[in-house]
C-alpha cells in the first residue's frame, strides 16, 4: 500500500467520528482529538501541539478508552520526536498518565522502540560514511528525521491494526451470541463507552452491539449512565443515536430491576486491563453487573483486543486501580463546560468538604466472566491457561 493510501485509511474516521487524527499544518505537526468531555453538547476538537498537552488530555478524559489510549500514546511519542522534545522523557510521562489502561503504555513503548531502532540504524549508516565535519549537522538532522518518521509509522500501523481488530472482535462476538442466544432479538446491556470513541475502528463491546443492530438482531441496547462522569449517558447514547440503534438509558442502580424482570439477554463490556488469570479491570460498576448476571444466569461477555491482556499482571489484586478526584463525585459539571474539569467547575451536590471514594475502575474475577472475546478468538471458560495460549497464538 502506498504511504498516502495508508494515511488516508488511518485518518478516515469510523462511522464519521473523528476521534483522533494526525495533521501536519505549516506550523508543525499536531494531534487532533475529539474532546469527549464536551459531548454530547458540542463536537469540539482539542489540538495537542506537544506531549504535555496530550498528557493533560489523557488525564482529563478528553481522550479515553483503552485501545485509543494506546494509539494516542504512540502518536504522542511521534509528536515528541517531530517537535524536538526529549522522546524518552515524553514517553515516560505519557505511559504514566493513566496507570490502569495497559494499552497506553504499550502504544508508547511500541513507538518509542521504533524511534530508537531507527535512530540507531540511521546513526550507524551515517557513521559508516566517515566523519565529515561539514556534513555533521546535516547528518544529525537526517538521523533525527528518520527516527521521527519511524515513530509516526509505528503509530499509524497501530491505528490501522486496532481498526481491523475491532471488526474481527465484532464478528467473533456475533458468532458467540448466535450460539448463546439463538434466534436473534437480543436485549443487550452495556456499561461505560466502548464504541468508535475508544478505538481506531468501531470499538469493542459497542462494535458487537452495532454488528447485531446492522444484521437486524438487536432488539434493545440498555445503556448504563455510568456515574460519576456519565460516559454511558453522554457518549454511548450519542453513538447509539448516530447509528439509529434502539437504545434506552438507565441509571446504574436500575440494572438490577432489569435483570429481575428478565429484560437482559447478555451483558457486553470492554476492558482496560485483563490480568494473566483472566481478572478484568473495567470502568467502575462493571463488577456489580457481573454479579447480577451470574445470579440471573445471563451471559457476561468482555470484548477487548489481545493487547489488553497483560501477562505481566498475575491476578486482579495486582492491577493498579486509578483513584480519581473527589470533585467528580461531589460536583455535577455540564458537558459544555467539560465533563471532567477541575474542582469548582460544576454545581455542588454534596456538603462542602465531603470526602468521596472515586475509583475509576473495579475488577471482575474470571469465574464471573462467561467469555472474553478478542480479535484472535474467544476464550471460554476464562482460565490462565486459555489466555496464555491465545496470547501465544497472536
Amino acid at each position: 500500500m502506498a504511504d498516502h493510501e495508508a494515511r488516508a485509511q488511518v485518518d478516515a474516521p469510523a462511522d464519521g467520528i473523528p476521534t483522533i487524527r494526525w495533521e501536519e499544518p505549516p506550523e508543525g505537526p499536531v494531534l487532533v482529538l475529539l474532546d469527549q468531555t464536551r459531548l454530547p453538547a458540542e463536537e469540539a476538537e482539542y489540538v495537542c501541539t506537544d506531549p504535555p498537552s496530550l498528557v493533560e488530555a489523557i488525564r482529563t478524559l478528553v481522550v479515553r478508552g483503552a485501545p485509543v489510549l494506546g494509539i494516542a500514546g504512540a502518536y504522542g511519542v511521534a509528536l515528541a520526536a517531530a517537535r524536538g522534545f526529549d522522546v524518552d522523557e515524553a514517553a515516560e510521562a505519557l505511559a504514566a498518565a493513566r496507570p490502569t489502561a495497559v494499552n497506553l503504555a504499550r502504544g508508547v513503548r511500541r513507538a518509542q522502540g521504533a524511534y530508537h531502532r531507527a535512530l540507531a540504524g540511521a546513526a550507524s549508516v551515517a557513521a559508516s560514511t566517515g566523519p565529515d565535519a561539514e556534513d555533521s549537522a546535516g547528518t544529525a538532522d537526517q538521523v533525527a528525521l528518520a527516527a521521527a518518521v519511524a515513530a509516526l509509522a509505528a503509530a499509524r500501523a497501530l491505528h490501522r491494526e486496532d481498526a481491523q481488530a475491532s471488526e474481527r472482535m465484532a464478528a467473533n462476538g456475533l458468532a458467540l451470541l448466535g450460539e448463546l442466544l439463538p434466534g436473534g432479538g437480543h436485549r443487550l446491556l452495556t456499561h461505560c463507552n466502548t464504541g468508535a470513541l475508544v478505538s481506531g475502528g468501531r470499538g469493542t463491546a459497542f462494535a458487537l452491539a452495532r454488528a447485531a443492530h446492522d444484521r437486524g438482531q438487536l432488539r434493545r441496547l440498555w445503556v448504563d449512565e455510568t456515574r460519576p462522569l456519565l460516559q454511558g449517558a453522554r457518549l454511548t447514547a450519542w453513538e447509539a443515536a448516530r447509528a439509529g440503534m434502539a437504545y434506552t438509558l438507565l441509571t446504574d442502580n436500575a440494572a438490577g430491576s432489569l435483570f429481575s424482570a428478565g429484560e437482559v439477554d447478555a451483558v457486553l463490556v470492554g476492558a482496560d486491563r485483563i490480568a494473566a488469570d483472566g481478572s478484568v479491570a473495567n470502568k467502575v460498576g462493571t463488577y456489580p453487573l457481573a454479579v447480577l448476571a451470574r445470579y440471573h444466569h445471563v451471559p457476561f461477555l468482555v470484548v477487548a483486543p489481545v493487547t489488553t491482556i497483560d501477562p505481566d499482571t498475575p491476578d486482579g489484586a495486582s492491577i493498579e486501580v486509578e483513584q480519581r478526584a473527589a470533585h467528580e463525585v461531589t460536583e455535577v459539571t455540564s458537558p459544555s463546560a467539560g465533563g471532567a474539569g477541575g474542582p469548582g467547575g460544576g454545581m455542588s451536590v454534596a456538603p462542602l468538604g465531603t470526602q468521596a471514594y472515586n475509583p475509576a475502575f473495579d475488577v471482575t474475577p474470571p469465574e464471573l466472566v462467561t467469555a472474553i472475546v478478542t480479535e484472535e478468538g474467544v476464550v471460554s471458560p476464562v482460565t490462565a491457561e486459555a489466555l496464555s495460549e491465545l496470547c501465544g497464538r497472536s
